[in-house]
């Protein structure tokens, strides 16, 4: 089969990979370094049947989707730090409701308007906690091209998977740089559709009322029938209820339905693992320069490996206790001042022997930062 090959930007793959994920409908407002995202799918989403509208504000385009979702649509928005905090009450909402989306937030400095168009990786911890109440979050990331498309389309299958709203937590040196991807023929990828409800016209739907999988299907909304949405705890016909029984089950199958499928959800990838006295954990732009280093100093001998993580949130806690076991010591290399770090402490056994190498000035950390501080524990005995 011939293969649809492609040289562009990290922001267009996205593009592609929700466009091959079945995108129906974008919502979004223009903001560096997320703004390609929305040029593209203004002219991709029209050519393959969709709706692209740009809304007056952020808040607005989170909306746009999650009524448009409700409708029957797959839906994406995408945005940048300062965007991504406008959109985190009707995150909430969609928690809550239960309304599969994607929302795409290409990182920059902050806080505030911070650096717009320079590289970070500061919304690690905002993309899981960043709305109010307790809740759980899935947010996913990638280093490449080809990954930001496999991302974006899992992105989209977990959304409908488990009704939920999914982060792609990519970054703006991945964002802006142009390599190689690579386009699978169609139906070389499995993609997950809606769920919709098999019940007729006239017959009683309960939209929160799981069936024996833990799925919920779905009705359109406006279509054979007639429901309650609200962000209040609510019953399994979709009316509020403060009863506590009816709130303790609701927020337990809230985060239940994705804590409890950790295993299904968590992406990752290794890189000369296999032996490794020193580990890597990295994810985004900055585990290219892990990859590098760890590369460049297996062809002289030493013992690195890169553990890449793809999926954030929920993090992965017990398959990095797992592959750092053996470690002599680990380093988190990231582009901010230790949220993954302190993850990872958390997981590990021995804490102590865990390392943040980092960079928070709008430079892409290097492997020769990494190197610098790698030497400095080699020369402490660790």
């Amino acid at each position: 089969m011939s293969k649809n090959i492609r040289f562009i930007q990290g922001n267009e793959a996205c593009v592609e990979g929700a466009i091959y994920a079945g995108i129906d409908f974008f919502a979004g407002y223009p903001i560096t370094p997320s703004t390609e995202i929305a040029e593209h799918l203004s002219r991709r989403l029209p050519e393959n049947g969709g709706k692209f509208i740009q809304m007056e504000d952020e808040i607005a385009s989170m909306c746009a989707i999650i009524g448009a979702s409700l409708t029957g649509k797959k839906v994406m928005t995408a945005t940048s730090g300062p965007g991504f905090s406008l959109k985190q009450e009707a995150i909430g909402y969609a928690c809550m409701t239960e309304i599969p989306c994607v929302i795409a937030n290409v990182q920059r400095g902050g806080p505030s308007t911070g650096n717009p168009t320079h590289v970070s990786q500061g919304d690690i911890n905002q993309a899981r906690w960043g709305t109010h109440g307790d809740h759980s979050i899935i947010a996913l990331t990638a280093s490449n091209h080809q990954d930001v498309f496999q991302m974006t389309v899992d992105a989209f299958n977990m959304a409908e998977t488990y009704r939920t709203p999914v982060v792609l937590l990519f970054d703006e040196a991945v964002g802006h740089m142009r390599e190689k991807l690579v386009i699978p023929e169609k139906g070389e990828l499995e993609i997950v559709d809606r769920l919709r409800t098999s019940l007729g016209k006239g017959v009683d739907y309960h939209p929160d009322l799981p069936r024996e999988d833990g799925r919920l299907p779905m009705s359109d909304f406006g279509g054979e029938h007639r429901y309650n949405v609200t962000g209040l705890f609510h019953d399994m016909w979709g009316f509020p209820s403060n009863n506590p029984k009816v709130v303790n089950g609701l927020l337990r199958h809230l985060v239940d339905k994705i804590e409890n499928n950790i295993h299904t959800i968590t992406r990752y990838k290794e890189h000369f693992m296999e032996g490794a006295d020193y580990i890597l954990v990295s994810y985004g732009s900055a585990a290219r320069s892990a990859i590098h280093l760890a590369k460049s100093r297996r062809a002289k001998g030493e013992k690195i490996g890169v553990l890449e993580l793809q999926s954030i949130w929920p993090f992965p806690t017990e398959l990095v206790r797992e592959k750092c076991a053996d470690a002599k010591a680990v380093l988190v290399v990231e582009m901010n001042m230790g949220q993954v770090l302190a993850q990872v402490k958390a997981a590990v056994r021995k804490p102590n022997r865990v390392f943040l190498a980092n960079r928070i000035d709008g430079q892409l950390i290097t492997p020769s930062d990494i190197k610098r501080l790698l030497r400095v524990i080699q020369g402490r005995g660790v």
